[in-house]
């Protein structure tokens, strides 16, 4: 992979974030996701560091103590320069069921007359794309989701609704995702997701990665009822594969 120029610059006393090129880019995504595992084996080991990766940045965030730009700079000018021999990053597809029957797409039929598409078919065109996770953030376990099919693009809802519920998987603008809690947003919800994206009890509460896949398929009402009861009990066995980016 070429190596991108990048922009290395402090971000607070206990930050500095790193930036590649501006725009969403697959090639940038794997670029960046290389370069924070081999910081992780070889410059900043450890658990000082926590590691934030999304889009087309990098952010360093020491856990324990203010930053030594200069010095610390060096040291990621280096890494950089050296991780072509790092071994290529496995990432995983994550299947998530989704229920798109109108009580829960409650914008659904709204998204389908916006898009001259029948809702049939909107389903069909959101299911048939592994989508890219760009970042995680805005609530915690929340995904942005890239590679969102043309067709499907859509603004934004001009008036954000105070209360989302959890689950729910909308769209805006390239992007898909969805609402790991409730929350206002103002996504144009299509369904809903009965297994907990972010669980705080857990050691590792988000189990989505950056650079993870996430391919939805339809499910009944009646299915996502089970489906949420089998994950509040902890037998619901999400089905996951090895996505390797350079295969």
């Amino acid at each position: 992979m070429k190596p991108y120029n990048i922009d290395i610059n402090p971000f607070g006393e206990r930050a500095i974030i790193i930036t590649w090129p501006n725009k969403v880019d697959e090639l940038i995504l794997r670029d960046i996701i290389q370069y924070s595992d081999h910081l992780k084996k070889v410059a900043l080991t450890g658990n000082e560091w926590e590691f934030i990766p999304s889009y087309n940045s990098l952010t360093l965030v020491s856990n324990f103590k203010p930053i030594d730009y200069t010095s610390l700079k060096d040291i990621l000018v280096k890494a950089y320069s050296e991780k072509k021999d790092t071994p290529a990053v496995k990432n995983h597809l994550w299947k998530l069921p989704v229920c798109y029957d109108l009580v829960f797409g409650i914008d659904l039929e709204e998204v389908a007359e916006f898009l001259e598409m029948g809702i049939e078919e909107t389903i069909q065109v959101h299911t048939q794309t592994a989508y890219i996770v760009y970042g995680i953030g805005f609530l915690p376990g929340f995904m942005y989701l890239g590679g969102l099919p043309e067709i499907l693009e859509i603004p934004r809802k001009s008036a954000p609704r105070m209360k989302v519920m959890k689950g729910s998987v909308g769209l805006a603008g390239k992007q898909t995702g969805i609402y790991p809690q409730e929350s206002p947003g103002g996504w144009n919800i299509i369904g809903n997701c009965p297994i907990p994206i972010f669980n705080v009890e857990k050691e590792d509460p988000c189990f989505v990665k950056v650079g993870d896949r996430i391919q939805f398929y339809p499910v009944t009402v009646d299915e996502h009822r089970l489906h949420k009861i089998e994950a509040e009990v902890g037998i619901y066995n999400i089905e996951k594969t090895v996505w390797n980016a350079d295969s």
